[in-house]
């Protein structure tokens, strides 16, 4: 006779409850949960299909920036430089097409441009052996001064409609849905199946948990760090490119200070500053979650200083969590 099956004593619920809320994914779907509740109690626009889509679409660019910038944080770096690569991906862009170059040769132009910059930074750390805060650090600053200098700080405009729609939205049985979030999703689930289903992917959470244990396994650590890198800046242009598709402008200036979003959207999604740790629906559930505290802070009336304000301590609040999540408080 086959014995009943026990039910779970209180301290193994308990046990389960304190380990799911150990997942940042969890924790964070948790405050984006409320939050959309409370600005939806508070205001009468939030959730309107208009308002709901505006917000995944402005998202989507932070999002795919991030998706790059969480590897290379698993792996134990840091890309200050995503903000800054953005902006000349979209200038390369809007100028190749300016030129007369077809829309998927300007758009292999600005991609390249993102895997070059990738590429330098993962040289200079991997070979140089120079910390990827500062080499990240002055690649945004080169990569800006890139972007005046080819247009001496002058946007440009009258970019050609076949590009600019790209920013625009597909029609579903009466939803418009934009199509960056779709290319979105796309790119996501393409790096999550990179990061959890395959060889490389095992290889750079083993990098960012033990840098040695990896070497001595017989693992390239300086490929791969290159690797990462050129990942991270392959989707900043990506994400800068589809910003400047729908700004339908390309300029110099784009993209000042997204290098805090993204990093912020990767770190409250679970990418563990200590290495290691992170996943892409973690990222995506933060870049969502940056842009609705954005937006909740326009409806609610707070003036636009407050937002950066409000990612400082998002932050400080995803490195706390972190911190907690890893035992190491």
């Amino acid at each position: 006779m086959t014995p009943p099956t026990a039910f779970p004593s209180k301290l193994t619920l308990s046990f389960s409850w304190r380990a799911l809320a150990r997942r940042q994914e969890f924790v964070i779907a948790l405050f984006l949960f409320a939050l959309v509740i409370l600005l939806s109690l508070r205001t009468g626009t939030f959730l309107t299909s208009t308002n709901l889509f505006n917000v995944l679409r402005a998202s989507s660019w932070i999002a795919i920036a991030a998706f790059g910038e969480a590897a290379v944080i698993i792996a134990g770096g840091i890309d200050l430089s995503v903000g800054s690569v953005m902006a000349l991906a979209g200038l390369v862009t809007g100028l190749a097409l300016l030129s007369g170059w077809s829309v998927p040769l300007a758009l292999s132009a600005g991609l390249a441009t993102g895997i070059g910059a990738g590429l330098i930074n993962g040289i200079l750390i991997s070979r140089g052996r120079l910390p990827s805060f500062i080499v990240t650090l002055a690649m945004l600053s080169a990569a800006r001064g890139v972007a005046f200098g080819l247009t001496s700080g002058e946007p440009v405009r009258d970019l050609p409609a076949d590009f600019v729609r790209l920013g625009r939205s597909l029609s579903f049985g009466g939803w418009e849905v934009p199509l960056p979030l779709i290319i979105m999703l796309i790119l996501g689930g393409l790096t999550s199946v990179l990061l959890s289903r395959t060889v490389l992917g095992g290889h750079i959470y083993a990098l960012g948990s033990n840098e040695t244990a990896t070497w001595l396994a017989g693992i390239d650590v300086g490929r791969l760090k290159v690797t990462v890198y050129v990942l991270s800046g392959l989707l900043a242009a990506a994400g800068g490119i589809l910003m400047t598709a729908r700004l339908g402008v390309a300029a110099p200036t784009a993209a000042v200070g997204y290098e805090l979003d993204i990093i912020a959207a990767a770190m409250l999604g679970g990418a563990s500053l200590f290495g290691g740790k992170g996943t892409v629906g973690g990222v995506l559930l933060g870049a969502v979650t940056m842009q609705v505290l954005r937006t909740g802070l326009l409806l609610l009336g707070f003036p636009t200083y407050w937002q950066a304000t409000s990612i400082g301590v998002v932050i400080v609040a995803a490195i706390a969590l972190d911190r907690w999540r890893t035992g190491r408080v």
